[in-house]
């Protein structure tokens, strides 16, 4: 059955050459085919080939100019071209197998990949396109082999611009040979930016009085195309006419007789409109819309207009309106049928040599298997209309006028919003227009109605209605129209909603009293954590002394915020002659980290008092904070016990700044023993550390109050107090911490700060 049908294909083509030359000639059948043989001989080519390319030099022409074409397909038909004759490289390829290929394309597409097929093994051919030049002179793919989709894509319309090399082929008339990339691509704007393909042939295919169709071949290979190349490649693009012309090659956008029927009547019409042809991808999908017919008030981006516009694409002519929703609005009017109409959208035009902004709406509507659509540009008072629905929409407002000579009452449709009234209902006079309110606003309103008819005073008064939302806050404002008399005769007013903007007022009222009311509870409880600390905390007046060391005591609270930290010290003296020195920080503030301060500094001096070592008393404080309900999470300790006899300094600590040490006018910090803060493990493990004085130390235990400030590394804070300490050694007053802490805290403290300055007295003290 294939072998059939290619039989009736080739049979059919024979037929159509055949009355090509008796249409031609006036000759018989049988003379016509024995006249296509002759010439197929005389050029070395099959019958088949030879009626390939009679149908290919065809010209169309009107009745009567048979007799003059007739010579002139003889010539082309019985010349022999320029380079066919066969040199030194031999005579060109065999044509036939192609020739009966051509019998089987039915498409532009089907016939670049035949090319490509016969192409590749000839010349070493990579890929095909083959181009059609459309009526206002761009180019159209519209046959592709061997070519990425997406480049495809991205070439498939072309402008009519210089340095293209099909355009420049078929312009001439004349092939472009592109033999050398890096050269070519100076003259030439190249279609693949990789440089993938570095040899090119763009053949224009004789069609008709001139050329339309251009073919090219592109190569990977490297180098020219040689003499016999050459001569194949004009002679297989000469053999493709006669199927092109066959299978149409007329590019989309041109418009044949009842496409101009159509344009007649678009020309006729009076506003702007476009017919819309879709344009479909290989999956389906719809991709653009091709115009078909426009009219002459259809203007583009570029400002082309009307039958400028015919064959060019939709996104490239009108790219604004390519954007959904208006995009899905067009699809679904195609395939429902149902017409849509977009919302209205800001356009400018040229209106005597000014730009103006003008609305416009979109309104699109199926005929046939494509879609009219149509540019309403809306007037001024059609602009300021929409501008007042837009006003009154954006302002949650409405206007209305009471007529009081005839009674007219006039409200717009916000105002019924507002008040939650069916319009179905009307609007009511303005005397009775105090009976939508709330009872105890009703006064009020009542009021001010009343003085603006008497006096024309007008009014701005605020009131409620309640409507099916919830209760709704309103404001109306409100003029008198008199007539040459004074009489009030008309009241032009605005019905405003203020419920947002009375919600937030009275939200911030609210928010304001609730801050008042915590802000003299915390006061309140700063005072009675000041005094509770006190109390718990007394600071001594001056330096004492406790087992033969010179102990100094400072503590100032936080500057900022309104609650009490939970910094604390004790410095006492134990029965058997020792001192023991304590300092500590509770993790927050307020009364609950008093009261946990407390606990903790009576709870670490019983236990020391008692027997208990150091690591001993720390291992039950953190017992004490894990289990205790009355506790206040986690909170820092060092703890120091004095040996005078032995001059020496025993201490642990849990998680807390390591002790300063001065000596000889050098600081360093003691290295901490291991031991984590309280109240955060089970068994933390607490050890003990030695450090003998030697005459004139100074020690100093202290909170991280003392150290830290926001943003900045706790490393930075110890160096910047063991230069503090150095730089007021010397200094006259230096046995007092006060200039130490003036030059450590400088600007707002945000936390408590305790320093204990403990002296070992000089061998003359």
């Amino acid at each position: 059955m294939d072998r059939l049908r290619d039989l009736a294909a080739k049979a059919a083509v024979v037929e159509q050459a055949k009355g090509v030359v008796m249409a031609l000639t006036s000759c018989s059948p049988d003379a016509a085919e024995d006249e296509l043989q002759r010439r197929a001989e005389a050029g070395n080519r099959s019958l088949l080939e030879e009626c390939w390319i009679t149908l290919g030099t065809l010209v169309p022409a009107t009745v009567g100019a048979a007799e003059e074409q007739a010579p002139a397909v003889r010539s082309a038909s019985t010349a022999e071209p320029p380079h066919d004759a066969a040199d030194s490289e031999g005579g060109p390829a065999d044509l036939g197998p192609l020739g009966r290929e051509l019998v089987r394309v039915a498409t532009p597409q089907d016939l670049a990949r035949c090319l490509l097929a016969h192409l590749a093994p000839e010349v070493d051919a990579d890929a095909v396109m083959i181009y059609a030049r459309l009526p206002a002179g761009e180019l159209e793919l519209i046959g592709h082999a061997g070519v990425d989709e997406i480049l495809a894509a991205q070439w498939r319309q072309v402008p009519p611009l210089r340095r293209i090399a099909p355009l420049e082929a078929l312009r001439t008339g004349e092939p472009r040979w592109l033999e050398d990339a890096e050269a070519d691509r100076k003259t030439y704007l190249l279609m693949d930016p990789t440089g993938l393909w570095q040899s090119r042939a763009w053949l224009p295919v004789p069609t008709g009085d001139g050329p339309d169709v251009c073919v090219g071949v592109l190569r990977s290979r490297v180098g020219p195309f040689s003499a016999r190349t050459r001569q194949h490649l004009q002679a297989v693009v000469r053999l493709c006419a006669g199927r092109l012309l066959a299978i149409g090659i007329r590019p989309q956008g041109t418009a044949d007789a009842s496409a101009d029927a159509v344009q007649a009547v678009f020309d006729a019409l009076p506003e702007a409109a476009m017919l819309l042809a879709p344009v479909r991808a290989a999956a389906g999908g719809i991709e653009d819309y091709r115009i078909d017919a426009a009219t002459a008030q259809a203007v583009d981006a570029v400002g082309r207009a009307g039958r400028e516009l015919i064959g060019r694409r939709f996104r490239e002519c009108c790219p604004a309106l390519t954007d959904e929703p208006m995009w899905q609005g067009l699809k679904d009017a195609l395939t429902t049928g149902t017409p849509y109409e977009s919302e209205p959208f800001g356009r400018q035009e040229m209106v005597d040599g000014v730009t103006e902004l003008f609305s416009h709406t979109v309104r699109a509507a199926r005929l046939g298997e494509g879609l009219v659509v149509t540019w309403v540009r809306h007037g001024s008072s059609d602009r300021q209309e929409q501008r007042l629905a837009d006003l009154q929409r954006l302002g949650s407002l409405g206007w209305a006028s009471w007529n009081l000579v005839t009674h007219e009452v006039t409200w717009s449709s916000q105002v019924f919003a507002l008040f939650d009234r069916d319009p179905a209902h009307g609007p009511v006079a303005l005397t009775e227009l105090p009976v939508l309110a709330l009872p105890e606003d009703v006064p009020a309103l009542t009021h001010a109605i009343g003085e603006l008819l008497a006096e024309g005073r007008t009014f701005d008064v605020p009131f409620r209605v309640r409507t099916a939302d919830g209760l709704r806050h309103l404001r109306a404002v409100a003029e008198a129209v008199p007539d040459s008399a004074g009489v009030t005769v008309e009241v032009h007013g605005v019905v405003q909603d203020l419920t947002a903007q009375r919600s937030a007022e009275l939200a911030l009222v609210e928010s304001e009293r609730a801050i008042l009311t915590q802000h003299d509870v915390l006061r309140a409880e700063r005072t009675l954590a000041g005094r509770l600390q006190h109390a718990l905390l007394p600071l001594p007046t001056r330096p004492v002394r406790l087992a033969g060391l010179r102990v100094d005591v400072a503590y100032l609270p936080a500057q900022s915020g309104v609650h009490v930290g939970g910094d604390w010290f004790s410095a006492i003296e134990l029965p058997d002659g020792d001192a023991l020195f304590m300092v500590g920080d509770v993790a927050g503030h307020g009364i609950d980290a008093v009261a946990t301060m407390a606990q903790l500094r009576f709870t670490a001096k019983g236990m020391v008092i008692t027997g208990s070592s150091l690591t001993g008393a720390l291992a039950r404080l953190n017992t004490l904070l894990l289990h205790s309900r009355d506790s206040h999470g986690t909170a820092t300790l060092v703890l120091a016990r004095y040996n005078p006899a032995e001059r020496r300094l025993v201490w642990a600590q849990a998680g807390h700044p390591p002790p300063l040490l001065l000596r000889d006018g050098q600081v360093r910090f003691l290295e901490r023993p291991r031991g984590m803060l309280l109240g955060a493990n089970q068994a933390p493990g607490y050890e003990e550390a030695v450090c003998r004085l030697a005459p004139g130390d100074r020690v100093l235990l202290y909170t991280d109050g003392l150290v830290e400030r926001p943003g900045e590394s706790i490393d930075r804070g110890l160096k910047r107090l063991a230069d503090a300490v150095l730089s007021h050694t010397d200094e006259p007053g230096s046995l007092s911490l006060g200039p130490l802490l003036a030059s450590m805290l400088e600007g707002e403290r945000r936390d408590d700060v305790c320093v204990l300055d403990l002296r070992a007295p000089l061998e003359s003290e």
